[in-house]
């Protein structure tokens, strides 16, 4: 039975308890039950106590908190506003013996016994609705029945496996029996954590699984790498033990712990690396207040985008997209969770319509844009370049010039580590925004900048997805190479180096993130049949089918000639002298490509991007030219593009 205790029942018991330990308190200083010399003394600090007590409990919200579910931090303003009220009461009442009387009616001593006194008297009614409540008696009953719960260990002692232990004890529900932790630390040997001891390190768990018949093992380590999580899969496969996992420290919101956050190891915990140290101070100032845009803010990295900006309340953000449902979807997304005085619009429109960017530019007026929107499949490019070229590049020149007609201060367009020394369509037309990008820069001395990454973890398209839904077919999971290899992130790590690079822009700058060891495409694959329970080989097998054209094995992080410096941050290098390489005949070159494209030439745009991009390998450039000579393909009308791109 659920009875509702309300405050007025707590302030009746106070106006009843506390006269009592006023009484007792005068007992245990006296000795005596009988108190008759000292009535007085009594009368004042029982009416006083009676009238400031309250008045300070209400002062200070005893009498707004929900005891039933109490806890220390309850406890411990109950002791401090115990601890204000007994200051006055005994000021009060010293202060009034000395006026009232010439001899002494209350004891100097008197208060502190009543401290202690009065604190017991007011905690122990609120505690005992909270012991009684019926969550707790579920918690007590299951506790007493412990062969009915399932026993599990916390793998990591700190405070996300304190937080999960306490979840798990307030969820009596889920039938899950903390049986103890593990922690590598050995200063916290035999420590206990909320009554649960700590048994050993990751080593012992197959020995504590035998002993205690654990059925589960719960990684509460939010920012272990990912070599640990991998040890740790590894000791509980070998123990014949289910893991589950907390997610990472990018996936925690406010950094709390919920039990509804536990789910099955991901290959992103696998992939996990030593967490991003963000300078929020820094991306506070840049964005706090400001109107900022953000184009394909309906994709993976974009809609981050925007969840992260959002936390630094713009005065205004605008959500650029081509894809309705996307835009619909973040949308609403952001909506539910908009800070005070935000604003947050919707603006659908295709970056390569130039004139329908100047129109949403100037009805915003945006002062920061983040530049997010671009095509990014190498094997799609190659196979539509018209396309790369219309969208990955003069998307880019139509945002720099509305950009600049409305005085935007800082322009941050997302790169890939696919532009540096390209052999991919894509590619090379993310190197050519680039230098659009950093020529803009110089022309209007503000801060516009590139910031390049490798492949993002669970992003549209990506390979992880790709291996998911092969994995979920049967197989084969499709490999191109055994040595292919690439950098990887997870998208919220991405997005929050982009931000802080974002403050560290000063104009016509490229910033490349630490992306870490690159991973074999061949073992990401083998992990991701693993984690779904299945062996390789005999559940699925891994098939090589050969590099696509404009692949390549190995990505690169910087381009020859740039001079890359540490930036404060450890994982954000800066290559200050990248405008430098922007060629006088970069807009004639834009344009030829411009033509290329609206003629779908594939020869002409790979010939100009070889002219912009001479780190640019096509070994089917010859090939491929005299293939579309045989065409009748018609050459540059202009003798000074001919010239720029060696036609």
């Amino acid at each position: 039975m659920n009875i509702p205790i309300r405050n007025r029942y707590f302030l009746s018991g106070d106006l009843l308890f506390l006269p009592v330990a006023v009484y007792l308190s005068f007992v245990l200083r006296l000795e005596v039950l009988n108190i008759a010399q000292y009535w007085l003394g009594f009368a004042i600090v029982a009416v006083l106590s009676a009238i400031i007590t309250p008045i300070v409990f209400q002062h200070v919200g005893i009498y707004s908190r929900y005891w039933r579910y109490a806890s220390i931090e309850e406890l411990l303003s109950l002791s401090g506003a115990v601890s204000l009220s007994v200051i006055f009461v005994g000021a009060a009442a010293l202060l009034g013996d000395y006026l009232i009387s010439d001899r002494i009616l209350v004891p100097r001593s008197i208060p502190f016994i009543f401290a202690l006194l009065a604190l017991m008297f007011t905690a122990l009614p609120r505690l005992a609705v909270r012991l009684m409540s019926p969550h707790d008696r579920k918690v007590r009953a299951r506790r007493q029945k412990p062969e009915q719960a399932t026993p599990v260990l916390v793998m990591g002692a700190g405070s996300a496996g304190a937080m999960m232990v306490r979840e798990l004890s307030n969820n009596p529900q889920l039938d899950m029996k903390v049986v103890g932790f593990i922690d590598d630390d050995p200063l916290k040997r035999d420590v206990r954590i909320h009554s649960i001891r700590v048994l050993g390190d990751r080593d012992d768990i197959p020995h504590i699984v035998r002993t205690y018949k654990v059925q589960q093992v719960i990684i509460a380590m939010p920012t272990a790498s990912g070599k640990a999580i991998r040890e740790i899969m590894a000791i509980c496969e070998r123990s014949g033990v289910k893991a589950k996992i907390i997610p990472g420290i990018y996936e925690l919101i406010g950094g709390n712990v919920s039990v509804n956050q536990l789910r099955d190891i991901q290959i992103e915990d696998l992939l996990r690396r030593q967490p991003v140290r963000t300078n929020v101070k820094a991306v506070g100032e840049l964005i706090r207040g400001k109107r900022v845009l953000v184009t394909g803010g309906g994709g993976s990295i974009g809609s981050e985008l925007c969840r992260q900006v959002l936390r630094f309340k713009p005065s205004q953000l605008v959500i650029v997209g081509h894809g309705e449902n996307s835009l619909f979807t973040i949308r609403n997304e952001l909506r539910q969770q908009l800070p005070p005085d935000v604003q947050v619009e919707t603006a659908i429109a295709d970056i390569r319509f130039a004139e329908r960017l100047l129109l949403i530019f100037n009805k915003y007026q945006p002062e920061i844009v983040f530049h997010a929107a671009a095509h990014k499949h190498v094997p799609l490019m190659e196979e539509n370049p018209s396309e790369a070229i219309t969208n990955n590049v003069l998307g880019v020149r139509n945002l720099l010039n509305a950009a600049q007609a409305v005085g935007v201060e800082h322009f941050v367009m997302i790169s890939t580590d696919k532009a540096v020394n390209p052999t991919s369509i894509m590619g090379a037309s993310k190197r050519v925004a680039e230098l659009l990008v950093h020529q803009a820069a110089k022309k209007s001395g503000k801060a516009y900048l590139a910031v390049r990454f490798g492949n993002v973890l669970g992003s549209r398209g990506s390979v992880v997805l790709t291996f998911k839904q092969q994995i979920a077919n049967g197989g084969p999971v499709t490999v191109t190479h055994p040595d292919m290899q690439r950098y990887f992130m997870t998208i919220p790590e991405a997005v929050q180096l982009v931000l802080q690079a974002a403050t560290l822009g000063r104009g016509g700058e490229v910033f490349t993130l630490n992306m870490g060891e690159p991973v074999k495409i061949v073992d990401l694959a083998r992990d991701m049949i693993e984690l779904s329970g299945l062996e390789v080989g005999r559940d699925i097998d891994i098939t090589f089918s050969g590099l696509r054209p404009g692949e390549k094995l190995y990505e690169e992080l910087f381009i020859p000639g740039e001079t890359y410096d540490r930036t404060f941050h450890e994982k954000i290098f800066i290559a200050r002298n990248a405008s430098s390489f922007v060629p006088n005949s970069l807009q004639e070159a834009v344009y030829a490509l411009e033509l290329a494209a609206q003629r779908d030439d594939k020869s002409a745009i790979l010939r100009t991007l070889c002219y912009l991009v001479p780190q640019m390998e096509r070994p089917d450039l010859d090939a491929l030219t005299t293939d579309v000579a045989t065409k009748e393909s018609q050459p540059l009308p202009e003798p000074l593009l001919a010239r720029a791109v060696g036609g």
